[in-house]
């Protein structure tokens, strides 16, 4: 199996799980701002238990950390926009914004990887917005902020993606992970105050999740974070940004089969949205006729060889 094919398997799995996230977002009845907190502490405190991680964060260097930290703040806040869009519709249109991704990776990626631009990517992207478009006139008007919400997320997540892409080589994944997302916790941490004003917490607690709601932040954290936040690192040493990210084009079908099964969402959602998400997926599956070629890896063109895989 080449490189290459490895990524595209290990990208596809990732998916899978990530279409539990919506599912869970929603069952889990904390809003948005302590739900995402404790998914990120969970995480690095399960990665603060493993010795490699310390040993790897110890031999990095100074600037490295500090780049990653910077980009967890990002994931800090896609996830945080990304739950705050399910709160204000539903898990099947929360996922479903994520398909605006492509869109803004097309012009983000080139400028942060100093590559060429690729008219191709754009196609594809600008192909995902008739989809979107009927994606929208299908929701009641009610779930139209959480379009919004949704599109600020995908937004974010194509700056973060590609920061990924660009700096993934130069640290162990577990230890990325560990540093992305403690440094998430941090910042949510420190902006609550501020935080709070766009996602405010009911009249009666609201911090400290009950029985139900931490068993499926164990689930959220450790099974739809931290193996495919991980995974997914190594899958980009060997695809760019924007494919992997048309690849995740794939999560909403996995969160609208589920949220028909759990919560009957069907009944919420017309004939449009269902026609706009097989326009996403139409051009999901096209991506890969206009694939360019992949370029050598920083560690390549170094002559370290090709990128360790963890194991």
């Amino acid at each position: 199996m080449t490189p290459a094919t490895r990524a595209q398997l290990q990208i596809h799995f990732c998916v899978m799980l990530w279409g539990f996230t919506a599912i869970l977002g929603k069952l889990i009845t904390l809003t948005a701002l302590p739900l995402v907190w404790w998914r990120m502490l969970l995480v690095t405190a399960a990665l603060a238990l493993v010795p490699a991680v310390w040993r790897s964060l110890r031999r990095m260097r100074a600037r490295q950390v500090w780049i990653y930290a910077g980009i967890g703040a990002l994931v800090a806040l896609h996830w945080l926009t990304f739950y705050g869009s399910i709160k204000l519709s539903n898990a099947s249109v929360g996922a479903t914004c994520m398909a605006l991704g492509p869109v803004f990776l097309a012009f983000i990626e080139p400028w942060i990887a100093k590559r060429p631009f690729s008219r191709g990517e754009l196609a594809l992207g600008v192909a995902v917005l008739p989809g979107v478009a009927l994606v929208v006139g299908g929701v009641p008007v009610e779930m139209r902020a959480g379009i919004a919400m949704g599109a600020l997320s995908a937004f974010i997540v194509a700056f973060f993606s590609a920061l990924n892409k660009r700096y993934v080589e130069d640290g162990e994944p577990l230890t990325v992970t560990a540093i992305e997302l403690g440094a998430g916790t941090l910042t949510l941490t420190l902006l609550a105050p501020l935080l709070l004003l766009a996602f405010p917490l009911p009249a009666e607690g609201g911090l400290i999740p009950g029985g139900k709601d931490f068993a499926f932040l164990l689930a959220l954290s450790l099974g739809c974070t931290l193996l495919p936040f991980t995974l997914s690192l190594v899958a980009l040493r060997q695809m760019s940004a924007f494919s992997a990210q048309m690849a995740i084009n794939l999560e909403p079908v996995y969160a609208i089969l589920l949220a028909m099964l759990l919560f009957n969402e069907q009944r919420e959602l017309d004939a449009s949205f269902y026609a706009g998400v097989a326009i996403l997926l139409l051009a999901v599956f096209a991506q890969p006729l206009l694939r360019r070629p992949r370029q050598p890896t920083h560690a390549e063109n170094a002559g370290v060889g090709e990128a360790k895989d963890i194991g």
